[in-house]
């Protein structure tokens, strides 16, 4: 049964004091990290410490990633309302859930069979009925839903995938964790057809993006 109790929503609204102390200041970002109720998309062994700013593993090598960074990098995207973002790397589908909150329409990829099935279930279990999740490769992306105003992929990426790429509309951007063992956090703008620049925003740390489909 889901259940968000009224102690859940208070700790959610102390979890987002603390981002707001740690340098998060896009208040529709902690709206969005408030509204969600972060406990049920973690292991039940974990629940207990769901709204601490750390990062939890939730299966098949995967992590749900720590709230600040979620609420980091959903902040590097500049979403407006009605923006149309593809999510590379579903997980246990908190980050989607939290960039639904911010009113966009969302697809998002999990090459993991059982993780895709199951936050795929969950989301719409919690009433997040327009996402649509897709269980396929990130690297191709989602081309014939294309293009996108936001790409964010939640893996860290060796290299910048380049089929990606072509699918942000010109002047929007990418973020992505890029790099091997060593990662930073990397926005990308389409300026034109072929051209684009970066910005890097600091290391990080995420499990390898891989391609293809765990079945």
């Amino acid at each position: 049964m889901i259940k968000d109790t009224f102690r859940h929503k208070g700790l959610r609204a102390r979890l987002t004091d603390e981002l707001r102390k740690k340098g998060v200041s896009d208040e529709a970002v902690l709206r969005a990290i408030n509204a969600v109720p972060r406990h049920l998309f973690l292991d039940s062994s974990f629940v207990q410490f769901a709204y601490r700013d750390i990062a939890f593993p939730i299966g098949a090598g995967q992590t749900i990633s720590q709230p600040s960074t979620v609420a980091r990098q959903t902040a590097l995207l500049e979403l407006k309302p009605g923006d149309k973002v593809l999510e590379v790397g579903t997980g246990s589908g908190y980050q989607a859930a939290v960039l639904s909150e911010m009113g966009v329409e969302l697809f998002t990829i999990e090459r993991q069979t059982e993780l895709h099935r199951k936050s795929a279930m969950l989301l719409r279990d919690l009433g997040y009925i327009k996402i649509k999740t897709v269980l396929g490769d990130g690297y191709e992306g989602l081309p014939g839903d294309g293009p996108f105003d936001a790409i964010l992929v939640t893996a860290g990426a060796s290299e910048i995938p380049a089929k990606l790429l072509i699918q942000l509309k010109i002047g929007k951007t990418m973020v992505l964790p890029l790099g091997g063992k060593s990662q930073i956090m990397t926005r990308i703008r389409r300026v034109s057809d072929e051209e684009f620049e970066k910005e890097e925003f600091g290391e990080c740390a995420f499990v390898p993006m891989l391609s293809g489909i765990s079945r």
